[in-house]
């Protein structure tokens, strides 16, 4: 079979998606969720005396991949252009003494493709958890750390104010602790399944029905929704939009690591393995590889998102037209999103943050980023708004004539007269400019160090 997916190729897969995800959103495992459901139905049934037992047994223990013919069922796509057909078939055949008759009693497809993938989003969001607490806890460390490393902050793209690089950190892990909570909010109504026959009704589903849909769902570990969901898609469509903003978070992150990590500035560096190539034709290339493959995949994530929102729109009690794209954006969701949380966890747990890097670009503008604090030095003697207007002045004329802003004060005598020469190096000194930010940091590790993503 021709590979022509980066999910599938082996050179490009583990770029787009990990392993294990992968696993997780297979052939092999999505028709296992369909025979998982359909065995769970079977011994529902059978409980309430709809099916006999013995037939509850049979296709219990016959639904299992293994014990398939894919090749017939495969083949019998082919001819009945039916997703799920094909595999109750298979399911059938495989079922001794005729007893597969009464597999699939009742139900529809769409209970039995919307329970399983139902039931792949619940294992899929267990690996994410899992990632955001791993990462949660490289963050946490690189918090407590740097809470006091002084860097320069920047707004708009250009220096500001100084800050600290634990104070960026810190924000980054409140975000990732907001994403969890999402995620266990949202586990609440997604971890529904459904039973409920052709439009919702439950016709065909005998007098048992409801309790036939409540112990499905408990042999699966599901709840039961309180009405039919075939044409209600908002909880496929929220877990969709809660990755989404996991993804933003990280393509914020992923991009901030290469911006930082250009020659230029040379604040921090991701780790570079031995036998690493960073170009096929300059020796000296150490790209930042892991981050931007990380903004490569999260960019692309976005796509999905943005037409995410037309699986609400079925026609009537079914449609297949937007149903079926489900089966492609979600899953591809996951899989990249796998990608860019395994990216940004090898990238920030090796992360080298260069402190004498970050201190050199401090005084990289001569002075000019701490016009604020001079300024609120000159405000008592001067009242704010005539030393806002000075010290803009000497801004001004200092980056015009290319003069430091040391100088620059140093000549202005309305300046000089309030501030020597000693307190002008003490507020230029950029390291002693941070705000509270370490203390805002102690304040933010006190509240958050309970929380359920750092257990």
């Amino acid at each position: 079979m021709q590979k022509v997916s980066v999910f599938d190729m082996v050179i490009l897969q583990d770029s787009w998606s990990t392993s294990v995800m992968r696993e997780i959103f297979c052939e092999k495992n999505r028709i296992q969720k369909w025979l998982d459901v359909e065995s769970a139905l079977a011994k529902a049934q059978a409980q309430l005396g709809i099916i006999p037992q013995e037939a509850a047994c049979e296709i219990s223990k016959k639904a299992n991949y293994k014990f398939l013919d894919i090749d017939f069922i495969f083949n019998e796509f082919k001819k009945t252009k039916h997703p799920l057909v094909p595999t109750v078939r298979a399911l059938e055949k495989a079922c001794d003494k005729g007893l597969g008759e009464f597999v699939h009693f009742g139900v529809t497809t769409q209970d039995i493709i919307d329970t399983g993938l139902v039931l792949q989003f619940k294992e899929g969001l267990g690996i994410i958890k899992n990632d955001l607490k791993d990462i949660s806890k490289t963050l946490l460390k690189l918090t407590k750390d740097h809470k006091n490393t002084p860097m320069m902050g920047r707004t708009l793209s250009l220096q500001a104010l100084p800050i600290t690089f634990g104070h960026k950190t810190a924000i980054w892990l409140s975000e990732l602790n907001r994403h969890f909570d999402r995620i266990e909010e949202l586990e609440n109504r997604l971890y529904v399944g459904l039973i409920v026959g052709a439009v919702g009704t439950k016709a065909s589903l005998s007098d048992k029905a409801d309790e036939i849909e409540n112990l499905v769902n408990d042999y699966l570990g599901l709840k039961t929704a309180d009405i039919s969901w075939q044409p209600a898609r908002d909880r496929f469509i929220e877990l969709g939009y809660v990755l989404g903003n996991i993804n933003a978070t990280f393509n914020k992150i992923a991009h901030q690591i290469l911006i930082m990590s250009h020659n230029e500035l040379d604040e921090v560096s991701e780790p570079f393995g031995k036998g690493q190539v960073g170009s096929s034709t300059m020796p000296h290339k150490r790209n930042p590889a892991i981050s931007e493959n990380a903004v490569t995949v999260s960019n692309t994530l976005k796509a999905n998102i943005a037409i995410l929102s037309d699986i609400e729109r079925h026609e009537h009690e079914r449609d297949g037209q937007v149903w079926k794209m489900e089966w492609k954006l979600l899953p591809e969701i996951f899989l990249m999103l796998s990608v860019v949380l395994d990216n940004m966890k090898t990238a920030l747990s090796g992360l080298e943050v260069k402190k004498d890097k970050m201190l050199k670009n401090l005084n990289l503008l001569g002075g000019f980023v701490l016009a604020e604090r001079v300024m609120f030095a000159l405000a008592d003697s001067l009242g704010k708004q005539h030393a806002h207007e000075i010290v803009y002045e000497s801004a001004m004329e200092g980056i015009e004539k290319n003069i430091s802003f040391k100088e620059v004060l140093l000549q202005n005598k309305t300046i000089s007269s309030v501030l020597d020469q000693k307190e002008i190096d003490r507020l230029l000194d950029p390291s002693t400019y941070v705000g509270y930010a370490p203390q805002i940091v102690d304040s933010f590790l006190e509240k958050i160090q309970n929380s359920k993503i750092l257990k």
